[in-house]
């Protein structure tokens, strides 16, 4: 079965501050993380560069074809590493850049991003002062991936901006906030245009107390599809930060091992759709390789 993984991250160490609280990378996959210490990655990622060849490692070895890298604002801005990692692995990465003027959006296009992600859950700002870069990327089809968080009114701007743009294609990110009374709302705007998705980054993140393999998950994904159509959904981990708690492929076998959903459907969650809508080409071929403990 083909996986791509629609939501991940990559970086080679952060340090930023995030409403004038601090982010930064440690030692032993630790991090100050809004001035708390945080296990941010495994802790055999000791050095806290979260880089594009452990990822890799990981989705050869869990048999992922293919990742779309977004990018958050307590990781820092990573443009310019993500523009080497485009340039470097362009048949496995589609990576998204960061930007917040027109002028920031034409320079990520130029250096060969392929998309731009927008943290809505963490700004202030109205969505609707974005329009110019959305307008830009509509005519660059370059693809918008945006998180959003519960508020009413940033739902309805985004409404409002597909909308406006309505040849942008939009992925929402965390599965529309699945445990949150904003879920309905979020997944309903794949409705509002033609190329709106909806990943599920995070998804293990936010059934995290259920644990695997996450029964209440593959609730939301049937009732997400009842709403919407499988054909607008796609599977996405939030590398690395959720495998501090789970293997990467296990971010993903709960799906494949469920008995609610048809293999058909699991095809499309799992990569079909992320394929098309990323128009990813070449994939590799990925052999099941036995662990040494079988």
């Amino acid at each position: 079965m083909l996986i791509i993984d629609a939501h991940s991250h990559l970086w080679l160490k952060q340090d930023t501050w995030v409403d004038g609280r601090r982010i930064l990378s440690l030692k032993n996959g630790r991090s100050i993380f809004m001035d708390e210490e945080v296990q941010m990655l495994p802790p055999f990622m000791t050095d806290g560069v979260n880089s594009a060849e452990v990822f890799l490692s990981n989705m050869n070895y869990a048999q992922v074809g293919a990742a779309v890298v977004v990018q958050e604002l307590i990781d820092g801005n990573q443009n310019t590493y993500l523009t080497q990692v485009q340039q470097q692995y362009p048949d496995r990465f589609f990576c998204m850049g960061m930007a917040w003027t027109s002028d920031e959006a034409r320079a990520v296009h130029e250096a060969g991003l392929r998309g731009i992600a927008f943290p809505g859950h963490r700004m202030q700002q109205s969505l609707l002062s974005l329009i110019p870069i959305f307008k830009y990327m509509e005519e660059q089809n370059m693809i918008l991936s945006m998180c959003l968080g519960e508020d009413d009114t940033q739902i309805s701007e985004m409404r409002d901006v597909i909308r406006e743009c309505p040849r942008l294609k939009v992925a929402i990110g965390h599965f529309g906030m699945v445990t949150t009374k904003a879920f309905q709302q979020q997944v309903m705007l794949a409705r509002e245009g033609e190329h709106v998705m909806i990943e599920s980054g995070g998804i293990t993140w936010l059934f995290h107390r259920e644990f695997y393999p996450y029964p209440s998950a593959i609730r939301s994904i049937r009732q997400a599809a009842d709403w919407v159509g499988m054909d607008r959904l796609m599977w996405g981990s939030d590398y690395p930060r959720t495998i501090t708690a789970i293997t990467y492929k296990m971010s993903y076998d709960f799906v494949q091992k469920s008995p609610e959903l048809s293999d058909e459907e699991k095809a499309m969650f799992l990569g079909d759709n992320a394929r098309r809508f990323y128009d990813f080409q070449h994939l590799p071929d990925l052999p099941y390789i036995k662990n040494m403990s079988e």
